[in-house]
């Protein structure tokens, strides 16, 4: 299931949920940068049922061209590369989703190519540096059990307890990264340059088109309070989905999608 697409100096693995039609195709930049797109398929089967969707590994992960200089693994040619995308399967305007790192780069994205985008999906994402979330986590005693969990672990969880809130579903969701097969990409993020050149709250503004952000209510990567703050500075709709974290994609799949049928349909 997928199929390599050149897209110039590199081919990316991309691979095509639903089928097309006169709906705009929903192009999916996934989050990491260090793994592949594969642990999003849960959330947009479900979408697939009435939209093509289409994701795609980025360079350097998963099944797309590896072993790249490291100044040819930067964000700008992610941004790069989902445009050549679009044009190369011929797409037309898109809408457009970022998943958590790939939030930051689908902000850059309509900064920089805003005429290939109708409709803008934030999730489990944050407009915001990494520092504004550590005040919210730091008096949340149940984010730190998990991440003893994690460290207890040596990395063996892969932060599958603090990713997923039911716990009862962490080993699943463990299960699923490991059944994808693909090791860690090869980017690093202390050699990447930000994801995001401008002003994120000033580049929403900008788009000026509609914009969703899409939020687990104890997303422990990006605290859901970031949401709200993004959501009060620039026009959007706003949905968060209880009782989940950060891969509320996975928790909850049929509630997730159907919030973006429903933003996407408005």
């Amino acid at each position: 299931m997928g199929e390599l697409v050149d897209v110039g100096d590199v081919t990316l693995f991309v691979r095509e949920l639903g089928r097309r039609s006169e709906r705009p195709s929903v192009v999916v930049i996934h989050g990491g940068p260090d793994v592949g797109h594969g642990y999003l398929v849960p959330g947009f089967e479900p979408l697939a049922r009435d939209h093509h969707v289409v994701l795609f590994d980025f360079r350097g992960c998963g099944r797309s061209s590896r072993g790249l200089p490291a100044d040819e693994l930067q964000p700008e040619y992610v941004v790069r590369d989902t445009s050549r995308l679009i044009s190369r399967l011929g797409l037309g305007v898109v809408d457009l989703v970022g998943f958590s790192t790939g939030g930051r780069a689908a902000m850059q994205f309509v900064d920089v190519h805003p005429e290939q985008v109708r409709r803008l999906v934030l999730a489990s994402t944050s407009a915001y540096p990494l520092a504004d979330a550590a005040p919210y986590l730091a008096d949340w005693p149940e984010y730190h059990r998990r991440q003893r969990i994690e460290d207890d672990a040596n990395g063996a969880l892969r932060n599958s307890t603090v990713f997923v809130w039911d716990l009862d579903r962490a080993p699943e969701y463990l299960h699923l990264l490991e059944s994808l097969g693909t090791d860690l990409g090869d980017w690093s993020e202390e050699r990447s340059q930000p994801w995001c050149t401008r002003d994120p709250e000033q580049i929403l503004r900008e788009f000026a088109r509609p914009i969703l952000i899409l939020h687990g209510e104890k997303d422990m990567g990006f605290p859901v309070q970031l949401a709200h703050r993004l959501h009060t500075a620039v026009p959007s709709q706003l949905q968060v989905i209880p009782d989940t974290a950060h891969m509320c994609h996975f928790e909850q799949p049929e509630t997730w999608s159907n919030h973006i049928r429903h933003f996407l349909a408005d």
